[in-house]
């Protein structure tokens, strides 16, 4: 099992970011960062950057807005989900999260995830990851049978779905790391940190 030494900060309130760094065994804080991110969206889109390089800059600007307050190594990580050249965000209620899943249905969409470590308003490292999954066609009875067994916690999630509920069921393929898809990298996070960041990682 891992033990900390430093202090590690993770720029977030996600509450499945949270259950995978403890059951990594990583002892940890919370500090979720305040930023504008439509607006750093808009920038990177602007200069014709793509959808990983908006989940890179994401994580980046959140670990070095929370490192500027916060002594400590700090973890960024943002989720963007691309779907035939467009950016779908969180729904903002259960209407908006069917009209979501209609758009996705039958479809391959990418889930990029992105990961920065910060320390002391400097940027240590940053990456990401992606995964490709298609959904099956489906009818509105099933989404609607679907979102009634989740209920709101779909609303936490970018892309209106939760592998590991009952939104399963919508999916036909799914090619890419787990972890990626849950919104933390694990493993490049842990080689990061062993790089960048050792005295948060100890056996």
């Amino acid at each position: 099992m891992w033990k900390t030494d430093g202090m590690l900060i993770l720029a977030s309130q996600s509450a499945t970011r949270k259950a995978l760094l403890a059951g990594a065994g990583l002892r940890f804080e919370t500090s979720p960062a305040q930023i504008d991110e439509r607006r750093l969206e808009a920038e990177v889109l602007g200069k014709g950057g793509d959808a990983p390089a908006v989940a890179r800059r994401l994580a980046e600007a959140k670990a070095l807005s929370v490192s500027l307050a916060r002594r400590g190594v700090v973890i960024g990580a943002d989720q963007v989900l691309a779907v035939e050249g467009e950016l779908l965000h969180k729904p903002g209620n259960l209407i908006a999260a069917a009209a979501q899943l209609d758009r996705l249905a039958g479809r391959t969409h990418f889930l990029h995830a992105g990961l920065a470590l910060a320390e002391a308003g400097q940027l240590l490292w940053s990456g990401t990851s992606s995964a490709s999954l298609t959904m099956r066609r489906f009818g509105a009875a099933e989404r609607d049978q679907v979102l009634a067994l989740e209920g709101a916690a779909v609303l936490a999630s970018v892309g209106a779905y939760r592998l590991e509920g009952p939104s399963i069921q919508l999916f036909e393929r799914i090619d890419g790391d787990y972890f990626t898809i849950l919104g933390l990298p694990l493993l490049p996070l842990l080689e990061a940190l062993r790089q960048h960041a050792p005295a948060t990682l100890t056996q």
